[in-house]
């Protein structure tokens, strides 16, 4: 198993506060063979020397020309990726020291094309708070419209099965994740969820997803202009989302 290289892209924004306790929650994986990819889309701050006074030759450092937001500089990373496995990890998230062990073995046992993990949310010092999001064992493109459970930091990609057209990223202001896990799920039958908690949402006081009514303008603009769902249909997957997004953080 140790013997298939993991792809790990974090795009860099800005991250210095954060950024040291997030390459170190990837370098200090019990799963060792990996790559991560950093994309610095421009960051003004100190984050491009955070990442150079890491010494570690599985660091890869890349640098956008111009700022080119989330989407484009995820698939900049994908483009760079070696790996058997892609994974996703923000620059101000964290991981149980086993995630890649565990869902590395997982995939192997479900032979299947996309996985995720439970997860927990964090205070802006990376300490577990007690909310857990528990996940389904598997999820499909209809289900996954009315439940936006698959959290980016803890997606892996088994790229013998699926081509890196498959998981590049619309290129759409915000959730483009969201939008590249349907559009995955049209061309598999289930996405595999492992029910253990292997990351942390970091929730700072300016990223609080906090912001209720951006999300949920997010995945309605998702559901019509991304997906092209008639109002009909829009309106039916919405509320269904909605009532999963609160009943999760509950």
């Amino acid at each position: 198993m140790m013997e298939d290289l993991i792809s790990i892209i974090t795009p860099v924004y800005n991250a210095e506060k954060f950024l040291s306790d997030t390459i170190n929650t990837v370098l200090n994986q019990s799963y060792t063979n990996l790559e991560l990819i950093l994309v610095d889309d421009c960051s003004y701050d100190n984050s491009i020397n955070v990442i150079k006074n890491i010494k570690d030759k599985r660091i890869k450092l890349i640098k956008n020309k111009i700022n080119s937001k989330a989407a484009i500089t995820r698939n900049n990373g994908i483009k760079k990726a070696k790996g058997r496995y892609i994974c996703f990890l923000d620059a101000d998230d964290l991981w149980d020291k086993e995630k890649l062990e565990k869902q590395v073995k997982f995939m192997k046992e479900k032979n299947c094309a996309f996985s995720f993990t439970g997860y927990e949310f964090a205070d802006e010092k990376g300490r577990p708070n007690g909310k857990k999001v528990f996940i389904p064992e598997r999820i499909n493109y209809k289900q996954a419209l009315k439940n936006t459970t698959i959290w980016t930091s803890t997606v892996m990609f088994d790229m013998d099965k699926l081509s890196k057209e498959d998981i590049y990223m619309p290129i759409v202001d915000r959730g483009q994740d969201t939008a590249t896990w349907w559009k995955v799920l049209k061309k598999v039958d289930y996405a595999y969820g492992l029910n253990e908690i292997l990351s942390f949402y970091r929730r700072t006081n300016n990223s609080l997803s906090s912001n209720k009514i951006t999300a949920l303008k997010r995945t309605w603009n998702l559901y019509r202009n991304v997906e092209h769902l008639n109002i009909i249909s829009s309106f039916y997957n919405f509320t269904i989302y909605c009532f999963n997004a609160v009943k999760r953080r509950i």
